[in-house]
């Protein structure tokens, strides 16, 4: 797959769709890499050059040192347009890809024509659920990862559809197991410090909230939150875990295309 040069190291991307169209980012959660959106990118790509990669510390991107910072993320976005010739992209983001999006439309907002918010929250967690989790990452390395991605079945998708789609999940918890632990731990403190709470409200581009009503990591009053914060805001919600794009692919995927071809 193609790279781009940062300062310190290569970021890995993809881009599907005709050479033309308007550009659409997809950003990944927290733990897997940019094959997370597969089932997406075929529908997307009929209407927008689609740009995927790979979070900084994720798939085949650089892994610096940590800890990281939403900051640093959003800039690699940036980077990343820029070294391709983008100047204005619509952008999509899953949790952790969302807290980048609510970064990029506060910071960038010249640059952002349409947002989609997924899965996500102004603020996530709370440092007593993070630190723990970044000491038995940085402590016990690709053992805590293994162990990560056995607890993330039940965060990340609802039992019936673990005992409906095994191979749907299998292919998502295992981008977690193979995820750096160095990189993983620095994104997570990334998570742990951002808080958007004070400056959604400074958001202007077209906003779409996607909430899974079985989330317990980000949840409908999460959700609600944004959609409260930022003026115009629309709210989806869908029966859905937390990676509502890979559980109910589809309507994930034509919900958020109506939204973007509006």
């Amino acid at each position: 797959m193609p790279v781009i040069a940062l300062a310190d190291g290569d970021l890995n991307y993809q881009l599907d769709g005709p050479a033309g169209a308007p550009v659409l980012v997809l950003s990944n959660s927290l733990g897997t890499d940019l094959h997370m959106w597969d089932a997406q990118v075929p529908a997307f790509s009929q209407h927008f050059r689609v740009l995927r990669y790979d979070t900084r510390g994720h798939g085949q991107s650089l892994v610096t040192p940590g800890p990281y910072n939403i900051e640093q993320l959003g800039r690699d976005v940036l980077a990343l347009a820029d070294a391709l010739d983008i100047q204005a992209f619509s952008f999509c983001g899953l949790s952790m890809g969302g807290l980048i999006g609510q970064w990029l439309a506060i910071n960038a907002l010249q640059r952002i024509q349409r947002l989609v918010l997924c899965n996500t929250a102004a603020k996530i967690g709370s440092p007593e659920v993070w630190n723990p989790r970044i000491d038995t990452v940085m402590r016990d390395g690709q053992t805590a990862m293994q162990a990560l991605r056995d607890a993330s079945i039940a965060r990340w998708f609802t039992p019936e559809f673990v005992a409906a789609e095994p191979a749907k999940v299998e292919s998502v918890v295992g981008m977690l197991a193979a995820t750096s632990p160095q990189g993983y731990a620095a994104n997570c403190a990334a998570v742990r410090d951002a808080d958007f709470r004070e400056q959604v409200a400074t958001i202007t581009a077209p906003t779409l909230i996607v909430c899974g009503t079985a989330d317990v990591v980000t949840t409908l009053e999460h959700g609600r939150f944004l959609q409260a914060h930022i003026r115009g805001a629309e709210l989806v919600e869908f029966h859905a875990a937390h990676l509502s794009n890979v559980e109910v692919g589809e309507r994930f995927t034509h919900q958020v295309l109506d939204f973007l071809a509006a």
